[in-house]
């Protein structure tokens, strides 16, 4: 059992160039079980990168650990057997497939013989444990009356939700949200801070967010990034009176 000193991950000295430019620059972090942890920072301050990262999209040198114990950097097919999901900026889903398709493409772990096989009907005892798993992740974003829905008939906002249940049909540790908030209505936003406040009791969350009411309402801690590199972390309270983060955010003469 992980101790509660222990973090679920972290992160130590990352660094990322592309070609001569470095897009992230020594960059450490940790999430404990239980957290929320905000990644915030300008535009092109490389949130995204640091995702890609974790994700095993880009490679890049630093110390990589899960559990205090230090490990390769994942590949993407290897996130699953880390325990973490990711959500993407987008929804990154199959606009033909129905809602509960594209939440069961999230459950292959689950499909000894692939989602294919299970898919065709090969074996129906095993596509019935998938549907029930993928019903209950789309409970929990409370969409499970869309199942039969294709995506394409619904809503950006409701898309948000079904790409969320695809990310926690897996029982992620770990989960990875990419601006949530992004492209979302006051309601909806309402409705993703209530989320993340009562999932971060099953699974630790790293979120990158520009939405600062939301950021500022469900982190328990931030790190903001500038120009590839932390320039503040903490609480939300300490972060938001530091000089480094105003000037970032806001320009030097502020």
């Amino acid at each position: 059992m992980t101790s509660p000193t222990t973090a679920l991950l972290a992160i130590e000295d990352l660094s990322i160039h592309f070609g001569g430019l470095a897009a992230l620059s020594r960059v450490s972090l940790d999430l404990h079980p239980g957290e929320v942890v905000g990644v915030i920072g300008p535009n092109g301050a490389g949130k995204t990168t640091l995702f890609n990262a974790i994700s095993g999209v880009v490679a890049g040198q630093g110390k990589f650990s899960i559990d205090g114990q230090s490990r390769n950097w994942p590949k993407p097919h290897e996130l699953m057997e880390h325990g973490i999901a990711r959500t993407l900026q987008g929804v990154g889903l199959f606009p033909d497939l129905t809602v509960l398709e594209n939440v069961m493409i999230g459950a292959t772990k689950f499909a000894e013989g692939g989602l294919i096989r299970s898919a065709l009907g090969l074996d129906s005892r095993q596509e019935a444990r998938l549907r029930e798993r993928s019903m209950i992740a789309l409970e929990n974003v409370y969409a499970a009356g869309l199942a039969n829905r294709t995506v394409s008939s619904l809503p950006y906002p409701v898309t948000k939700r079904i790409a969320i249940a695809r990310a926690l049909v897996s029982n992620p540790r770990i989960l990875l949200l990419d601006e949530p908030a992004g492209g979302l209505g006051a309601q909806d936003i309402e409705w993703m801070i209530k989320f993340i406040h009562n999932i971060s009791a099953q699974c630790a969350v790293l979120l990158v967010e520009h939405h600062m009411d939301v950021v500022m309402t469900v982190c328990d801690r931030l790190y903001v990034l500038n120009f590839g590199e932390v320039i503040a972390s903490g609480t939300v309270d300490h972060v938001r009176n530091d000089p480094a983060v105003i000037s970032a955010y806001l320009g030097a003469d502020a």
